[in-house]
């Protein structure tokens, strides 16, 4: 069955898209109950509060979902970020919001989604079957995008409405919708032995358990091992090192710095999610490209060069035209990236493997914002973006030294069972050899 036939798959979607949607109204009324009790310093420690300990405990989230599954993960962190904030939204309405309240729930929150996230990316390969996984990442993407779009708006709303508590209630509200939907999905059992080749003996690594500290060395020895899930993870950090700091600092200088204003800095965003999203929807209506390996590669190469020319475009509707480019080879490249990883790697490492990939975007590249501001501060905008744009062009080169890379193939999807009036009937035998 298509996945988006799948009632699993659509009900892993729903609560994944109310999840990033709480995320975005959380993060909103986070920032907007810290900025009424602090100064701008203060505002920047609480909004960054709870990404140290997701930082730091991201892999030992994928060594946990590992052990006991991502579904009772999932359900147990989504239960927990729910009735945290609901006890955050009580404490608000109830007395003014102190400094070390909004960090403690920071850093509580940051914890819990060191165990959501590995977990949720590791759902898809066992609630859905290998080949439709190229169309899930495409319909993930799309849901990622929707929820974040629509986070301003619900939140604005509960803040005009009540305030922060208001909106850490609808946060609240928006966690505990999506854990029946969770609670409902029937996982597969694991298959015996692994789905691609990894480094020797993670098959037997795998069959038997181990501390916790020497599962998450295995996993690291996994991932490193692997011929395509390890160029594809270093491939990833290079190119989020290199194009998410144009994307989140320097467009809003490119736009202060040509006097494009904030309108202006809103098309060119706008115009690369829009493109970013048309990609997620390529990959959820074919579910599957030709040569997904070397599409990797040539939409990567495509995504640095458009964002790096973004700042040498000569007028305002040209680097919108390339943001928009950019974000459509991004959302092809991210998109084929996650459905390769996922269908290559061994079922008992997926939780592991999902924490090294979000790792790259979650803890590496905040790591070139200030790196980026203060170049563009020195240099101006052009050269930035050009040398950002060359170095995630670095990802491109990896995945090209890289065979298992160059030929990776998506399973192809089966065939429909033929069936009559009595019951199904048997495949065709296999045609006579020449």
């Amino acid at each position: 069955m298509p996945a988006h036939r799948g009632t699993g798959v659509l009900r892993w979607l729903v609560a994944y898209a109310l999840s990033v949607l709480g995320d975005g109204v959380f993060f909103l009324a986070l920032g907007w109950a810290a900025q009424r009790v602090a100064g701008p310093a203060e505002t920047g420690v609480v909004m960054a509060a709870g990404s140290v300990p997701r930082a730091v405990l991201l892999l030992g989230g994928g060594v946990v979902a590992d052990r006991f599954g991502p579904r009772r993960v999932v359900i147990g962190a989504d239960a927990a970020r729910c009735v945290l904030i609901l006890g955050a939204a009580a404490a608000l309405g109830t007395a003014a919001p102190g400094l070390w309240l909004l960090v403690a729930v920071a850093l509580a929150f940051g914890v819990v989604d060191a165990l959501f996230l590995p977990a949720v990316g590791a759902l898809p390969a066992r609630i859905a079957p290998p080949e439709e996984l190229g169309r899930i990442a495409g319909l993930r993407a799309l849901a990622l995008r929707l929820g974040g779009a629509a986070a301003a708006p619900v939140g604005g709303y509960a803040l005009v409405l009540g305030g922060p508590a208001a909106a850490f209630a609808a946060a609240g509200l928006l966690f505990a919708a999506s854990v029946p939907l969770l609670m409902t999905l029937r996982v597969r059992p694991l298959p015996a032995a692994p789905a691609a080749p990894g480094p020797p003996g993670a098959e037997a690594a795998a069959q038997h358990p181990a501390g916790a500290g020497r599962e998450l060395r295995e996993g690291l020895r996994y991932v490193r091992g692997h011929p395509l899930i390890g160029p594809l993870v270093l491939s990833g950090a290079l190119s989020e090192f290199g194009l998410n700091g144009p994307l989140n600092v320097g467009l809003v200088l490119l736009a202060a710095e040509r006097g494009w204003g904030a309108a202006g800095l809103g098309w060119l965003v706008g115009a690369f999610g829009l493109g970013a999203g048309a990609g997620a929807l390529l990959l959820a209506v074919t579910g599957r490209l030709p040569r997904p390996g070397l599409v990797h590669i040539a939409t990567l190469v495509a995504a640095g060069a458009a964002l790096g020319s973004v700042a040498l475009a000569p007028s305002h509707g040209l680097a919108v035209a390339a943001c928009g480019l950019g974000g459509l080879a991004g959302g092809v490249c991210g998109g084929l990236a996650y459905a390769l990883i996922q269908t290559s790697a061994a079922p008992a490492y997926l939780g592991r493997v999902t924490a090294a990939t979000s790792l790259t975007g979650l803890g590496l590249a905040p790591l070139c914002y200030p790196l980026v501001g203060a170049a563009v501060g020195a240099w101006g905008s052009a050269p930035v973006f050009l040398a950002c744009g060359a170095f995630s062009c670095l990802g491109a080169v990896v995945c090209l030294a890289a065979p298992a890379v160059r030929r990776a193939e998506l399973p192809r999807a089966r065939g429909p069972r033929r069936t009559s009036a009595t019951g199904p009937l048997p495949d065709p035998p296999p045609a006579p050899a020449p």
